[in-house]
């Protein structure tokens, strides 16, 4: 246990660079570690989006939507209470070797699922996705504390949307990469193994450009280098000390579960996520089975959404900084409401029409993921530097164990026993909720100079 902390610990702070070092070089390394965490980051999506292409020949076999609902299911369970204790463990950890070694750990995992072993047994693809979902939690927080470390409050809503779309790239490669994956290996199960060989790479990748803190490397705090650069929005009442050290138990009962903002942002993660994985991690079997798609036709249309979030997310992020001072809720708010209309012509188009149906569900990529990532970036916006991990792993833990499981087993059951109708009632009604706990998320703001 303590050859474990010692190696994850967070790296020491250094003697301060020459002032005519330090312009150049923190420019340098902002760019530097903000390429690694966007390579794990997307690295780890390979590893988690693959079961849903796996989901046709999974049926093939016999399993039922129920059956893989559980399985799905799995994922978040593990994925949520990971993300929360990684993320208090992560606020005190350096995020170099923290992501690398979850994502190496994943990529193992993946590599053990792609065998006819574990794809033929219900209990070890449970078990095997519990421990993805588990070291998958080692990925989100790294990045965030990262975030909060090398970028001020009033670049995070630009820059962590343009990271955030490090799962859509992730997310919606994987597509075609299973695509070129079958015709290599000519087996269906290397939607597991070919991603993972990807993965390992994207290892080193991380080692070699992420650094902790900037004071691990010479340099002043953040909010010193870029004091005066710009204006900034601050949480009334939150710790103008950002540097100041906390204690877990200050981190957990004030900054987290006393902090009812945070809850209201972490029930309206609940119903975003709801709809985000409800669509997309249904969408190869909805559209084989009901619009008329084949196999290949599904993974593109899977592809589309995906990549249609990217210059969503972007937006929403720039927007949230240019037009609303960094309050996020507004725009969320807005997106959320375009989805809604999107799920329903999703579910109102007739088969036969797979432009209309492509249509929607771009629509539905390119504004449901702006919700997603703006939430995790206003959990971190009410906390302070300290508490950052933990925060963010709160809003996912919530995310995950109550709107992702709900995705994937409640989805799962609903569509067996009510048809895909009922299924689509869930998704309209989460959508609808999102925007009224978005509302009470709301927090008042004052302008502050970083």
């Amino acid at each position: 246990m303590l050859k474990y902390l010692q190696f994850f610990r967070s790296a020491p702070h250094i003697a301060c660079l020459p002032d005519e070092r330090i312009d150049a070089h923190y420019k340098k390394l902002r760019w530097k570690v903000f390429a690694g965490i966007f390579i794990g980051y997307t690295s780890f999506y390979f590893l988690r989006n693959n079961f849903s292409l796996a989901i046709p020949y999974l049926e093939q076999q016999g399993f039922t939507k129920t059956q893989l609902g559980f399985i799905f299911s799995a994922f978040p369970l593990a994925y949520g209470f990971s993300k929360f204790i990684m993320g208090i463990l992560s606020d005190r950890s350096n995020p170099r070797y923290f992501m690398a070694t979850g994502l190496f750990l994943s990529a193992l995992l993946s590599f053990a699922f792609g065998t006819n072993l574990v794809l033929s047994s219900l209990s070890f693809m449970l078990v095997l996705m519990f421990l993805n979902g588990w070291v998958q939690g080692m990925g989100g927080p790294a990045s965030a504390r990262v975030m909060a470390h090398w970028f001020t409050s009033c670049e995070r809503g630009t820059m962590m949307s343009a990271w955030s779309t490090a799962q859509n790239i992730g997310g919606g490669i994987i597509g075609p990469l299973a695509i070129l994956g079958l015709l290599i290996f000519t087996s269906w199960h290397s939607i597991f193994y070919f991603p993972a060989m990807f993965a390992l790479v994207a290892v080193f990748l991380v080692l070699l450009f992420v650094r902790d803190t900037p004071q691990s490397e010479g340099l002043p705090p953040i909010e010193e280098y870029r004091k005066g650069s710009s204006v900034a929005t601050k949480p009334v009442g939150e710790a103008e000390d950002s540097e100041k050290e906390l204690t877990t138990k200050e981190v957990l009962i004030k900054y987290v579960l006393c902090n009812k903002y945070l809850w209201y942002l972490a029930l309206a993660n609940v119903f975003v996520y709801l709809v985000r994985y409800g669509v997309i991690n249904w969408t190869p079997s909805y559209l084989t089975q009901v619009k008329g798609y084949s196999h290949n036709a599904s993974r593109w249309a899977y592809f589309l959404y995906e990549y249609a979030a990217i210059p969503g997310i972007i937006l929403c992020g720039w927007i949230s900084d240019k037009f609303f001072h960094g309050r996020r809720a507004p725009i969320c708010m807005i997106y959320m409401a375009v989805v809604t209309v999107g799920i329903l012509f999703y579910w109102l188009m007739p088969g036969g029409h797979p432009v209309y149906n492509n249509i929607a569900l771009v629509a539905i990529g390119f504004f449901v993921y702006g919700p997603v990532t703006l939430i995790g970036i206003n959990a971190v916006d009410l906390v302070p530097k300290k508490a950052v991990g933990a925060a963010f792993g709160f809003v996912g833990l919530c995310g995950y164990i109550g709107g992702a499981m709900m995705a994937n087993v409640g989805i799962g059951f609903v569509v067996d026993y009510f048809g895909w109708n009922g299924g689509f009632i869930m998704l309209l009604s989460s959508s609808v909720l999102a925007v009224l706990f978005l509302i009470l998320s709301s927090k008042p703001r004052l302008k502050v100079t970083p």
